[in-house]
């Protein structure tokens, strides 16, 4: 439930969970048919990396990847990576403009707000055969660079939401155990609303794609989805939609959650004042901007985490993110950029990021490793395996702005969610999923 983008969330989760850890522990080129991985370049060899690799960096991960590719030329010392660390609010327009002039590095590295509209661009290469195994990856962040079954990146990072609330506040409500599902969810902010908290649950109240996401989360857990099976078309108002949404804004306008608040970097002096209570769908950063703001150990002390509660036919569901690293079809090293993608995505190295940045394995081996280990990393673990995806289509910026706009209304203006839903889907239409329409 963010008001930040992927990037930034990495960027602050790298701190996060550094800390959060030891505290609580101690449309591409390609014209060959994808197999069953929906990998389909030619494979890579395993020769040592030579030559010069152009890799851009999206956002502040690029500050700690010099080690990593230290590393990396320790195996292959006749490869030269040279790092160019872009913005993250920069990258996608520069990205674009040198897809279009022919300028373009040999590898990057792509949030995954910004991956379905730099797969639209055509200017990147399939994941060659063999690289890696779509198995050994969450299927969340795996799905994020899947465009006609073709997979155009292979996920370095990635993370997942889960429900945190005040220990303290809940055991003054006489709260024993975490809700399971929405109509516990229910029953416990009323609760907490009987003891005094004046808006229990923290809502994506943005009315933007943030809520938007939020909700798709919840549709999901509902069984809906925000795209048929193939991701051509719109499915916004069905019935399951429309149910996920009723309950989202029942939670407003039954005094569950306020309209108007927190702003995202408001959550942690509402939780932390016992304005708020609990964090819908929250981001496993938050434990460590608690100690920031309250004192370290504040979070382990105040703080507790568990699985979002399930839908009406228990249904799972929870917002996932990350970034993968691509390949564009200009590339001039591809041989060397796969390889290097080839190394980061193996178990050491995926572990050794997660110690050097705090972020996440997005190789299920990777979390077999007692570094993974510990309260908050384990219920994000959990999560991760019924992860929601945003839609990676190029148009989900457009579509999710309406959606939210749309959501607004339900909750201040009076408008059912069967009509919010009937007009985002009708605009949803006019729009289509390729902004070629």
């Amino acid at each position: 439930m963010s008001h930040l983008t992927t990037g930034r969330r990495a960027t602050t989760l790298g701190v996060a969970l550094v800390a959060a850890a030891v505290l609580l522990a101690g449309c591409g080129r390609a014209n060959s048919e994808p197999t069953s991985s929906g990998s389909s370049g030619p494979a890579i060899n395993d020769k040592a990396a030579t030559g010069t690799v152009q890799l851009w960096s999206e956002g502040a991960d690029g500050d700690k990847l010099p080690t990593m590719i230290a590393e990396f030329k320790k195996t292959n010392p006749g490869v030269t990576i040279q790092l160019t660390k872009v913005p993250q609010d920069q990258f996608a327009s520069k990205m674009t403009a040198a897809i279009t002039a022919g300028t373009v590095p040999d590898l990057i590295f792509g949030y995954t707000e910004d991956q379905s509209s730099l797969l639209a661009t055509g200017g990147f290469d399939t994941v060659p055969n063999g690289l890696v195994s779509q198995a050994d990856f969450f299927p969340a962040i795996w799905g994020n660079s899947v465009v006609g079954g073709k997979q155009y990146g292979v996920p370095w990072y990635t993370y997942a939401n889960m429900l945190m609330y005040r220990t303290d506040l809940a055991k003054k409500a006489g709260i024993t155990t975490p809700p399971s599902t929405w109509a516990e969810q229910k029953t416990f902010a009323q609760k907490l609303k009987a003891q005094g908290v004046a808006n229990p649950l923290v809502l994506a109240v943005s009315y933007d794609k943030y809520s938007a996401g939020q909700w798709q989360v919840m549709a999901a857990q509902n069984g809906g989805s925000l795209l048929n099976a193939a991701k051509t078309k719109w499915t916004l108002n069905t019935p399951q939609n429309v149910q996920a949404l009723d309950y989202w804004a029942s939670l407003v306008k039954d005094g569950l959650s306020s309209a108007d608040g927190p702003a995202f970097l408001d959550t942690v002096p509402w939780m932390s004042s016992g304005k708020s209570a609990a964090i819908v769908d929250g981001g496993p950063w938050f434990a460590s901007w608690f100690d920031d703001a309250n004192g370290k150990g504040w979070s382990s002390t105040h703080i507790t985490y568990a699985p979002n509660p399930t839908g009406p036919n228990g249904g799972k569901g929870a917002t996932t993110g990350g970034g993968s690293w691509m390949v564009p079809s200009d590339s001039k090293n591809k041989d060397a950029a796969w390889k290097f993608v080839r190394w980061m995505s193996e178990a050491p190295q995926q572990v050794q990021w997660y110690k050097i940045f705090g972020n996440m394995p997005a190789l299920k081996a990777a979390w077999d490793d007692p570094a993974l280990k510990g309260t908050v990393l384990d219920q994000v673990h959990a999560a991760l395996e019924n992860g929601v995806a945003q839609p990676n289509v190029p148009t989900w910026d457009q579509v999710g702005q309406i959606i939210g706009q749309q959501m607004e209304k339900v909750v201040r203006g009076g408008m059912s969610a069967q009509a919010a839903l009937d007009a985002a889907q009708q605009q949803a239409e006019a729009i289509g999923v390729t902004g070629k329409q």
